[in-house]
């Protein structure tokens, strides 16, 4: 287990480690923006997988690593960002076997696996006997203490985990310690499974809240899903629309959502739209839902 600053630098850490400039990388279509723009820096290039409403479809998975020869692929199994989906159980089991049979690197990112609001958590893909040499495991602590903690770690397979080192090294000698002493006081101090279930208690009704008022905030004929857990709800415009330009009159009513068009790899979605809401209360919520709907 590596101590990180945060996640994010984990990620950086891999890319360093793992990829040499024209490597492949396989990812989920859309992917989180920041390890794609990760993985760009190192040169990488980027290959999108296709994926349904449970996530990356292991067939197409499969024929990506047959056909591209990557070094790795990156998943984010549970509450993905940008889509809120999760990858089920059996899908967990055929990508380790695929990770196996090609000689692939997985690299699994799980920042919101904790906050699952209903349903029956899976476990990880790093727990799979056939992954569990091939597979990096990040976590944090920023979805369940504080984001300004900067407090992430990798779990590493023994080939990786000196090259990961030396790079953390290089990077910035090692993770803040007094920041690491506040979160080991932090975890000394608190029910840490009383203090899940709570922060699972208020996002559950902030996500009820923006379910509940999306079909009049949004145009008619749009979609979305509703995730059992996580930060995001992924909507998708009509025909006819754009998320950024709506972003721009919402933001003149004083509303804002991240348009889904920089999440893709490959062609990219100008009707997509990624909306939070662990933010805000739901009286909050139901504001800004009236002022969406106000800015169309």
């Amino acid at each position: 287990m590596l101590v990180t600053s945060g996640s994010q630098q984990a990620l950086t850490l891999i890319a360093t480690v793992l990829l040499e400039p024209g490597d492949v990388v396989l990812v989920e279509e859309p992917s989180y923006l920041a390890a794609l723009q990760c993985f760009a820096l190192a040169g990488a290039r980027i290959v999108p997988v296709a994926c349904d409403d449970e996530g990356i479809v292991p067939g197409a998975l499969d024929a990506a690593a047959r056909a591209e020869r990557p070094v790795a692929a990156y998943l984010i199994p549970n509450f993905q960002n940008p889509t809120g989906r999760t990858l089920p159980a059996e899908r967990r089991v055929a990508i380790a076997q695929i990770a196996a049979r090609r000689g692939l690197w997985l690299i699994e990112d799980d920042p919101y696996g904790a906050l699952r609001f209903e349903g029956e958590a899976h476990g990880p893909i790093a727990a799979l006997e056939p992954a569990a040499d091939r597979t990096l495991a990040l976590s944090t602590l920023s979805k369940i203490a504080a984001p300004g903690l900067r407090i992430g770690w990798v779990r590493t397979p023994g080939p990786l985990r000196r090259g990961l080192v030396v790079a953390k090294q290089a990077a910035d000698l090692h993770s803040s310690t007094v920041d690491q002493a506040a979160a080991a006081a932090w975890l000394a101090d608190v029910d840490l499974g009383a203090h899940v279930a709570r922060l699972c208690d208020v996002y559950r009704e902030r996500r009820d809240a923006l379910l509940g008022g999306l079909g009049d905030a949004l145009p008619p004929g749009s979609t979305w899903n509703s995730p059992a857990g996580g930060m995001f709800v992924w909507a998708r415009l009509p025909a006819g629309h754009d998320a950024q330009e709506l972003l721009t009159r919402a933001i003149e009513q004083r509303v804002a959502f991240v348009p889904g068009a920089p999440f893709f790899s490959g062609t990219p979605d100008s009707r997509a739209l990624r909306l939070s809401f662990t933010t805000h209360a739901p009286r909050e919520i139901r504001s800004g839902l009236e002022r969406l709907r106000a800015s169309w």
